[in-house]
């Protein structure tokens, strides 16, 4: 079952889907998107879809500056807004009584992820990040790796062999730099966005869901 979620209670507000599974595993899993995109975007529905038929309560959300803003990417001095947004759906995921609570994004969504759990250890049981924007296309200097050695919280990362944010070889020198226990999972010929609208990785919603299950230990 979803049902659509709208928490005006705290600021900034919380506006998502949350997804209930038949028979819960008593784990929750936050997921959301990228720069430009939203929560609807057909990767986020397809993975929330499916960690709920693994037991998860998922929650596919809007980050705040989506939720001021319909389109286009955030502008500048968003972020700080937006990581208080997820702090706020982690509140949320909290009160529902869940074991575990993890956290998870694509590209933008997951590095806002990353520098909330390096400021506050502990706030989540683990990390899920899809095409980390490890630096920007064509810039390979200017990399956004500042906050990775605070970063204590088990990750997975999921890359593109061909995303221009990231080669595999920068994602796998850049995880060398996190203390906590990390994972990558690469996926063949795949772009930023993994491939996924253009049909090319029918296998991506599954293969992440079993790489997550063996790596958390929640199959």
């Amino acid at each position: 079952m979803v049902e659509p979620l709208f928490d005006r209670s705290v600021e900034p507000h919380i506006r998502g889907y949350l997804h209930h599974p038949d028979n819960s595993s008593g784990h929750g899993l936050i997921l959301t998107h990228g720069a430009g995109s939203s929560a609807q975007t057909p990767l986020l529905i397809a993975l929330a879809e499916a960690f709920a038929a693994a037991g998860f309560t998922v929650l596919r959300c809007d980050l705040p500056y989506r939720q001021v803003r319909p389109q286009g990417p955030p502008a500048r001095g968003d972020a700080a807004r937006d990581r208080e947004g997820l702090k706020n759906a982690v509140a949320a995921m909290r009160k529902l009584a869940l074991k575990q609570v993890f956290l998870g994004g694509h590209s933008y969504g997951g590095r806002q992820s990353t520098m909330l759990c390096a400021a506050e250890p502990g706030l989540v049981d683990g990390l899920l990040l899809l095409s980390y924007p490890l630096h920007p296309p064509r810039k390979p200097d200017q990399l956004r790796t500042q906050h990775l050695p605070s970063l204590r919280t088990p990750s997975l990362f999921v890359s593109g062999t061909r995303d221009p944010f990231g080669a595999i070889e920068e994602i796998e020198q850049a995880l060398t730099l996190i203390p906590s226990g990390t994972k990558l999972l690469t996926v063949e010929g795949a772009g930023h966005d993994l491939n996924f609208r253009r049909g090319k990785t029918a296998h991506l919603v599954p293969s992440i869901v079993a790489a997550f299950q063996e790596f958390f230990g929640k199959g």
